[in-house]
């Protein structure tokens, strides 16, 4: 292995740069999203108006925060040069290579190792956080179910129907704005169709005639 002080300084000038990286992102992700675009407000733009501007945020934040993961290997790198611990695989015990290292000065996996941990996460097809999140009310969309009472289709449905980022052409079947959402054609505030039906007290005359008919 090279001179402990020739990693160090490699491991320090990393350390240097993720720093003033992520110091850069965070200033740049806290500004207002209404500055990056020029506006007096980002209250009045559809959603997909600020499309790009969001996601070049969003892109910002992801540097960022892998920005500050690999600061933590950085250091712990460090931790482990001064310990006599630096360059040993963590799995296998062996010594990791020189050009692994040259390339990658805070790596604590020698290359075979490296490659098992990586051949092993891709045999995850989705996204581990999916094991935790749902879909967006996904806990109470209760709508195949048999449950009747107010959940979280209902929910859903009662913002959506003020608007969302969907056209009339996205959702199949829709005439104009007021059908962009899934289910909107289902009656609020009803389960049945008998519930609909209006009692006699809340009819007006040409209403009994008709059903008097």
């Amino acid at each position: 292995m090279k001179d402990k002080n020739y990693y160090k300084k490699k491991l320090l000038d990393l350390k240097k740069e993720l720093e003033s990286q992520i110091d850069t992102l965070q200033k740049r992700g806290s500004n207002a999203l209404k500055e990056s675009v020029g506006e007096l407000s980002a209250y009045d733009n559809h959603p997909s108006d600020l499309g790009n501007e969001t996601f070049e945020r969003e892109k910002d934040l992801g540097l960022r925060d892998n920005a500050r993961i690999m600061l933590i290997k950085v250091d712990k790198a460090l931790e482990y040069l001064e310990e006599g611990k630096y360059g040993i695989c963590e799995r296998c015990g062996k010594e990791i290579e020189k050009e692994r290292l040259e390339v990658i000065p805070y790596t604590s996996l020698c290359a075979e190792c490296n490659k098992k941990e990586e051949k092993a996460l891709s045999r995850r097809s989705r996204p581990i956080e999916e094991e935790v999140l749902n879909f967006p009310f996904g806990r109470s969309f209760l709508d195949d179910s048999e449950y009747a009472a107010y959940d979280g289709e209902d929910a859903w449905q009662d913002v959506a129907r003020y608007g969302t980022a969907n056209t009339p052409q996205d959702e199949p079947g829709s005439k104009d704005y007021t059908d962009v959402y899934i289910d909107s054609n289902e009656k609020r505030g009803i389960v049945e169709m008998s519930d609909e039906i209006l009692k006699s007290d809340d009819m007006d005359e040409d209403e009994k005639n008709e059903l008097g008919r």
